[in-house]
């Protein structure tokens, strides 16, 4: 008998699925592939049941002979091992980033002789609504909060990019490159006071409220499923700063970061050259240790981010904060430097790694650019955050725009450099 494997990545059957498995059997013997919550992760979606509760689920499908764990997105791994006849699979994947998956597996059973048999995908109003629940499923709180713990438990490095409106949520949420054989997306969002105040025509000294900071938040939530990291910048008061803690984890945020830093607030890539006071061990430990007290749930983090390089107070008085704030109750480390060298980076981390093997680091290399994830996650660093990167690319362009039809008082010269505006609606999911 012919061997048919197809691979799913669902937490709910539907009727396409159900439709995969019928053609299927009609092929031969059909073998259903498990994608690892690993490989999904990686390029689809996080997975709002476990693996092994997925594998328990299509095993209870009829016509599902064998049920097998795939680990490699691109089929590699169960291709070699089983070598099947035919590979079935909705035609989604003939265009789009899964196109890249597609071409490879054709590579692959084309070796011996395989075939890929492609599907019509299965459009209906019972599919649609079972799409929408699971993507509100995994968009609400209780689900999107303690995602942050797990894909640091499940990847090397969790990867965060800045977002500050529902756009650039959706921009982040939805973008997958292929790249070197693999596809690989953004896990998380950095939702920061910078870039926050920057959309809003605001300083960044802490002058836009906690109100108006939520709504942001809102906006983003509202169209999204990725975990996010709050900016709390120094967090301000202890006794204002619970109550933040309270507000982020009813929203669904993951994480808080706060700066060692008071007074009044100014962006740390200033350095010394404008007067900036570092908080003591003492201060911050306190808020830290009350905004532990307050939360309610074991999913949520407070982060403690650490000046002492910015300041240039030294490697020293770095780690012992370090150490410090971990003993108070931080779920995290983030070390900062404005050098252009990531080697003050990281002789931070092999030393706070020499002392503590399990305290997740963070890192933002908005600076020291040119050191890669690969080579943080080897020093031990689990979240590399791309603080503003989406907010300094958009400005140079619309001021280009906008000067461009100022000199030609029309819009033609500028024409060839937008993009359509049907393409971006398409970002926009209708109910």
């Amino acid at each position: 008998m012919k061997t048919v494997y197809t691979c799913f990545c669902t937490d709910v059957i539907h009727d396409g699925h159900l439709n995969i498995i019928n053609e299927a059997k009609k092929l031969g013997r059909v073998i259903v592939g498990c994608l690892s919550d690993a490989a999904l992760i990686r390029f689809n979606k996080f997975p709002t049941v476990s693996q092994e509760e997925r594998i328990k689920l299509y095993r209870t499908l009829e016509g599902v002979d064998e049920v097998v764990i795939q680990n490699d997105a691109f089929y590699d791994d169960v291709i070699t091992l089983i070598k099947p006849d035919y590979v079935v699979h909705g035609d989604n994947w003939i265009q789009g980033p899964e196109k890249a998956i597609r071409e490879h597996v054709a590579v692959l059973v084309g070796n011996y002789g395989g075939q890929i048999v492609d599907i019509p995908y299965t459009y209906n109003e019972k599919v649609h609504k079972i799409d929408l629940q699971l993507r509100e499923k995994l968009a609400m709180p209780e689900y999107r909060r303690k995602r942050l713990r797990q894909l640091i438990s499940m990847t090397p490095i969790v990867k965060a990019m800045e977002a500050h409106s529902g756009l650039t949520g959706l921009i982040v949420e939805k973008t997958v490159v292929e790249h070197d054989g693999r596809l690989d997306q953004f896990d998380a969002m950095w939702i920061s006071s910078l870039c926050d105040s920057t959309a809003k025509g605001k300083p960044d000294i802490e002058l836009v409220d906690m109100t108006s900071r939520f709504r942001t938040i809102d906006d983003i939530t509202e169209v999204t499923t990725k975990p996010i990291i709050f900016d709390g910048d120094t967090g301000g008061l202890t006794e204002h700063f619970v109550y933040t803690v309270r507000s982020l984890e009813k929203m669904g945020v993951s994480a808080v970061i706060i700066e060692d830093k008071k007074g009044l607030k100014k962006n740390s890539l200033f350095g010394t050259e404008v007067e900036q006071t570092q908080a003591t061990i003492e201060e911050m430990s306190a808020k830290i240790a009350a905004g532990k007290r307050a939360q309610l749930t074991d999913d949520f983090m407070i982060i403690a981010r650490i000046e002492s390089l910015i300041l240039e107070k030294g490697m020293e008085d770095a780690l012992t904060r370090a150490h410090a704030f971990v003993k108070a109750g931080a779920d995290g480390i983030m070390i900062h430097s404005r050098k252009k060298d990531p080697a003050e980076i990281v002789e931070f981390c092999d030393k706070f790694r020499k002392d503590d093997k399990t305290t997740p680091i963070v890192v933002v290399p908005s600076s020291f650019n040119t050191i890669t994830e690969e080579e943080l996650a080897s020093h031990g660093v689990n979240i590399v955050i791309y603080a503003n990167q989406l907010t300094r690319s958009a400005f140079p362009a619309m001021q280009q725009t906008a000067e461009d039809i100022l000199r030609y008082h029309r819009a033609k010269e500028v024409d060839d450099r937008l993009m359509p505006i049907k393409q971006i609606i398409t970002l926009i999911d209708e109910l």
